[in-house]
């Protein structure tokens, strides 16, 4: 993967973005983050409609431009080549990372769920450019089952995958933790609800971007 990963990355859920003037929104937004300096965003829908996909896709490239900023799609592979999106992020569930590659080919971006407590089987030998692991707390806009592993669980998983290994650390994620987390060996934190949920998203990230350096 040719592409520096930052510490910060952050996901826009469509649960955030407001029905009426939708699209309005989503431009001045995407216009927002890219002053802000982002350079990896990820677009999460998971319950609209394939046009709504399109639609907001089609805006945040737009809006944040290749090669500078790098987007990427949760769960929809089949849709990358059509929206001119850098790459997916697959969750358990989802195709398989393997497949996600065989499908985008060998300069798309690929993340993976790895895991929380362990690694799943084959995540740390298969394809995926990185991988999240977590959730690392309690976290409001993603459903998971799976109980928060914490700092110690952080630092776990780095033991297990190597020095080498992109992981992302998502779940409960603030900005008052995420140092923590990246000091336990996580490469980046995912966060959604602390940056996208604020005033300001834009401004947020600035200040994320200040204090984690």
């Amino acid at each position: 993967m040719q592409f520096s990963f930052p510490k910060i990355y952050p996901i826009l859920d469509s649960g955030i973005i407001p029905a009426e003037k939708r699209s309005e929104f989503v431009r001045r937004l995407g216009f927002e983050l890219a002053s802000a300096g982002v350079t990896l965003l990820e677009y999460r829908n998971k319950t609209g409609s394939d046009a709504e996909i399109l639609s907001d896709a089609a805006i945040l490239r737009a809006a944040l431009p290749v090669p500078n900023i790098k987007l990427i799609l949760d769960d929809r592979a089949d849709l990358i080549e059509q929206i001119g999106f850098d790459g997916v992020h697959v969750d358990a569930g989802d195709i398989a990372a393997a497949e996600a590659r065989q499908l985008l080919g060998p300069n798309r971006i690929i993340g993976a769920f790895g895991g929380s407590t362990d690694f799943l089987p084959g995540t740390l030998e298969g394809p995926a450019d990185y991988l999240a692991i977590g959730p690392v707390f309690a976290t409001t806009t993603k459903q998971t089952p799976t109980p928060p592993i914490g700092i110690e669980g952080v630092r776990r998983m780095r033991e297990l995958a190597g020095p080498s290994r992109i992981l992302t650390a998502a779940g409960g994620v603030t900005l008052a933790s995420a140092a923590a987390i990246l000091a336990a060996g996580a490469s980046a934190v995912a966060v959604s609800a602390a940056i996208f949920r604020t005033r300001d998203p834009a401004a947020e990230f600035r200040r994320w971007t200040r204090e984690l350096g």
